[in-house]
C-alpha cells in the first residue's frame, strides 16, 4: 500500500476480518497452509479475495455487508464477538480452502484488550495474534538472506511495516518512533512459528527460515524476529516517510 490509516487495532481493516471452523475457533495458517493461496486486495467499498491459482471465481466482501448474526470466537486464550458476513462468503471459503468455514468481522463495539503485561494504555486488537503492529527492519531480512541457500520474501514474516536504513536488527532496541506525525511504542519481540516456513507464493511448507534463525536469533528458547507495536496517536502514514528514533 502507498499510505495507510493507522488506528488503535492497528491499521484500517486489517485484521478485522477472521476464518473460523464451525465452532468459532479461528483458523490458521498453522495448520491449515492452503490459506496462504488466498489473496486479499483493498478495493473501491470493500475486500476483493481471489485464489492465487485461479481456481475460483474472485469473493467480494463489502465494508459494511454482514448478515447481523453475531456470536463468539475464540482466538489462542481470548474468546470475543464477531459478526458473520454472510452465508454466500462461507460457502466460497468452503469451496476454495476444501472444508468448513465461517467468515466473521470484528465491529468496533467488541474490545478484545492487548496483554496487560506489555499494554500502556488499556489498547485493543483486531484479530491479529496479540498486537495491533508489527515493525521489521529491510536490513534484518537481508541479514538473514545472506545465511540462507534460497532467499525468502518479507511476505514469510508478514510485518504492517517496514523500514530501509539501520544495521540489521536496529528494532531490537526500539523504544519508541514516529513515522511522520504517528507516533509509536515497541511492547514485546515478535516470537516467531512455522508459519514462517509456508511458501507464501504456493503454500507448500519447508523448514527454512525458522531453522536458521533458531541458530542465532533464539531469546528464551524462541525465534526472535521484529518487533510488536502500539500505536499512541492514530493518523496517516506513507510509503517513504521517515523514521525518527526517539
Amino acid at each position: 500500500m502507498q499510505q495507510a490509516e493507522v488506528q488503535r487495532r492497528g491499521l484500517q481493516y486489517d485484521r478485522r476480518w477472521m476464518l473460523t471452523d464451525a465452532e468459532g475457533n479461528f483458523l490458521s495458517q498453522r495448520e491449515f497452509s492452503q490459506l496462504a493461496l488466498l489473496q486479499v486486495n483493498i478495493v473501491h467499498g470493500g475486500l476483493l479475495i481471489n485464489h492465487k491459482e485461479g481456481k475460483f471465481a474472485d469473493l467480494f466482501i463489502g465494508f459494511d455487508v454482514t448478515n447481523g448474526k453475531t456470536s463468539d470466537v475464540n482466538i489462542w486464550e481470548d474468546r470475543c464477538e464477531a459478526v458473520e458476513v454472510s452465508s454466500e462468503a462461507n460457502e466460497w471459503f468452503a469451496r476454495a480452502l476444501g472444508m468448513q468455514a465461517k467468515l466473521v468481522y470484528m465491529p468496533d463495539s467488541t474490545k478484545r484488550l492487548v496483554d496487560n503485561n506489555y499494554a500502556t494504555n488499556n489498547e485493543v486488537v483486531s484479530f491479529a495474534d496479540a498486537y495491533p503492529l508489527m515493525i521489521l527492519g529491510q536490513s534484518s531480512l537481508n541479514d538473514l538472506n545472506s545465511r540462507l541457500d534460497t532467499p525468502v520474501l518479507m511476505n514469510r514474516f508478514r510485518p504492517n511495516l517496514v523500514f530501509t536504513g539501520g544495521v540489521p536488527f536496529y528494532e531490537d532496541s526500539f523504544d519508541s518512533f514516529k513515522i511522520g506525525n504517528v507516533c509509536f511504542k515497541a511492547v514485546k519481540p515478535c516470537y516467531r512459528c512455522i508459519l514462517t516456513t509456508i511458501n507464501q507464493e504456493d503454500g507448500t511448507k519447508g523448514q527454512e527460515p525458522l531453522k536458521t534463525l533458531a541458530t542465532y536469533r533464539s531469546h528464551k528458547n524462541k525465534v526472535m524476529f521484529g518487533q510488536n507495536l502500539v500505536t499512541t496517536n492514530p493518523g496517516i502514514i506513507e510509503k517513504g516517510d521517515r523514521m525518527i528514533v526517539l
